[in-house]
């Protein structure tokens, strides 16, 4: 299991809940805004944090944190991510994970054994700009579509989200991932802000009349969809 980082404490990531946040390293994908560059491609050069060191501190942190939000990377690329989730979950912390929708199986697999309480799932475009949109001109969305509708299913507590980067998306994008999620309850669009460490180049963020715009495509279809900055 490969940690590359650790936020000791966010009131943000996982909705409802005091949570400290662990990073792990690795994508298969190689989106231009990505915020995490550098944990995608080069996560060897990241100064990993030792599992029992991370343990250490959840211990010290019971009865203060009510959860872990894993996020990466591609948090499922991980092959020892089960035993890792069961360990953060016999400590009596609740779990919520990101992923990109990639590995259904992986997905489905850690929600059927009750590892996770929260996914947060991201959308990142429309079904026919996804190649462009995640730097992989072969992309199959069919895994992808696969994962939206098992979490569309009810199996466990999910939002969808999309960050919104000017140079990518339009305001007619958001019509058809509202078409792809309809009837889903909670999805997010969320504001590109640079990190300094993104992937791509020629990425900017939208102004808030312009997310806005972008809201007002995807509400008909998606009537509790909102803004998240």
């Amino acid at each position: 299991m490969f940690l590359s980082g650790l936020q000791t404490l966010t009131l943000l990531d996982f909705p409802g809940k005091v949570a400290c946040t662990v990073f792990t390293g690795g994508c298969n994908l190689r989106c231009p805004f990505c915020h995490n560059a550098s944990l995608v491609l080069h996560p060897s050069r990241v100064e990993p944090i030792q599992l029992q060191d991370f343990f250490v501190f959840l211990k010290k942190r019971q009865g203060i944190l009510d959860g872990v939000a894993i996020t990466g990377g591609e948090p499922l690329l991980q092959k020892e991510l089960d035993g890792f989730l069961k360990e953060i979950r016999d400590l009596g912390f609740a779990i919520k994970l990101d992923t990109n929708g990639c590995y259904p199986e992986a997905l489905k697999r850690v929600v059927t054994a009750g590892l996770v309480d929260y996914v947060a799932m991201d959308i990142k475009n429309a079904p026919e700009k996804y190649p462009m949109t995640v730097g992989v001109p072969s992309f199959d969305i069919a895994p992808v579509a696969e994962s939206i509708a098992f979490l569309m299913e009810g199996n466990v507590n999910f939002e969808f989200r999309t960050t919104v980067v000017k140079g990518i998306h339009t305001p007619a994008d958001f019509e058809a991932i509202g078409t792809w999620i309809a009837g889903n309850e909670k999805y997010f669009l969320q504001k590109f802000v640079n990190s300094g460490d993104i992937l791509g180049k020629g990425v900017g963020s939208f102004t808030e009349e312009e997310m806005e715009a972008c809201l007002a495509r995807v509400k008909p279809v998606v009537p509790n969809a909102a803004l998240r900055y």
